[in-house]
């Protein structure tokens, strides 16, 4: 079962006004209209990784360092594929974390350090989105982002991209006013398609009275996809209300990576969503190949002997010589990250303890966010 918060745990996971119209029924529906932006897929060359490091000014010391770990261990793999970005609250932070990383015997040659302060470390969903125009400029886009729905402290993780934008000299696009979207809200395959649940954007709590149509135009300009496969979803579930990237992915621009229809149904994504979701097609029409990883064998317990129920592995991260996936001390860890390095044989799989993690809701893919070259 997905990992449920309240607002009252205040613990998350995690446009230019448009004039452009698209359409698209249910099983998704080719459109065509004037592509502005592109966002390049995960896999596509990184200059860097940005990662939001934990602190304990929101949620307290014991927050923070049972989630230390498991930001050591991907500065310590992505050093060795990409610069890598930390966002540190303050220069106490930022003195501790360099200590963290010293005592690892991590070197800081290919690491820079931003001062923001931050509610959280969901950077996938707050960070910045990139994207680049026709000429292959690369451009941020700050989305609106609202704490999912008023769930949870988001006022200084919607300054983000905003900052970033300003320090590294990168343009900015402020989509902030035309549609609240977090990054793990929605999956493109790279060719032109865009995967989501709807219950994660067409939301009272997040785009009041945004329809269907409007949507798919602001991310028809913004995100160069012409394609969309609409899954319900399930409002509520969860702090995210069903983000896409806990249960289905894109691994690259012919195959969706996701679980077995048991594993799902444990997940809670609707039966019709399955149905959907099995079936869908590529820009051609073409049906996707499907890999599917099975959840944990067991419950997944914490280092700090919490029951967080069986968990995916679906939400990994793809760095230039790294692939970073979830692993939780399971049996099926193994299963999982021999599946995922034969997806991508030039990079090496690395489990990543997200025990702690998970108990806040969310994995890797949640907590990093990708800088194209």
């Amino acid at each position: 079962m997905q990992k449920k918060k309240t607002s009252a745990q205040l613990v998350p996971i995690a446009l230019v006004s448009c004039s452009l119209t698209g359409i698209s029924d249910n099983s998704g529906t080719s459109v065509n209209n004037t592509e502005v932006y592109r966002m390049p897929e995960e896999s596509a060359p990184h200059e860097g990784t940005w990662l939001q490091w934990p602190h304990e000014y929101q949620y307290g010391v014991t927050y923070r360092n049972r989630l230390d770990p498991a930001w050591v261990a991907m500065t310590k793999e992505l050093v060795q594929s990409e610069k890598v970005h930390i966002i540190a609250y303050d220069h106490r932070e930022q003195q501790r974390i360099t200590e963290l990383l010293n005592n690892s015997g991590i070197s800081l040659n290919n690491i820079d350090f931003k001062l923001y302060p931050t509610d959280d470390f969901w950077i996938r969903d707050n960070g910045p989105i990139y994207v680049k125009d026709k000429n292959g400029k690369l451009f941020i886009q700050d989305w609106g982002f609202n704490g999912w729905g008023n769930k949870a402290q988001y006022s200084n993780c919607n300054t983000i991209p905003s900052k970033i934008a300003t320090d590294t000299h990168i343009p900015k696009i402020d989509l902030s006013s035309v549609m609240i979207n977090e990054g793990g809200s929605v999956e493109i395959d790279g060719n032109g398609v865009l995967m989501a649940c709807k219950s994660s954007i067409l939301n009272h709590n997040r785009n009041p009275g945004m329809t269907q149509q409007q949507a798919e135009a602001i991310f028809i300009k913004n995100l160069g996809v012409t394609k969309f496969i609409w899954l319900e979803g399930k409002a509520g579930l969860d702090i995210t209300d069903m983000h896409i990237d806990g249960f289905a992915r894109f691994a690259n621009g012919s195959t969706i990576i996701t679980m077995n229809s048991d594993d799902l149904a444990y997940w809670q994504v609707p039966d019709g969503d399955i149905d959907k979701l099995y079936k869908a097609t590529d820009i051609n029409g073409t049906a996707y190949q499907f890999v599917k990883i099975p959840l944990t064998q067991n419950e997944v317990i914490t280092t700090y002997g919490k029951n967080v129920g069986r968990v995916s592995y679906i939400n990994y991260y793809i760095a230039n010589n790294r692939v970073l996936v979830p692993n939780y001390n399971d049996p099926n860890d193994a299963v999982a990250n021999k599946i995922i390095q034969q997806l991508y044989p030039d990079r090496i799989v690395v489990g990543i303890d997200c025990r702690n993690l998970f108990a806040n809701g969310g994995m890797v893919y949640c907590v990093t966010q990708q800088q194209p070259k």
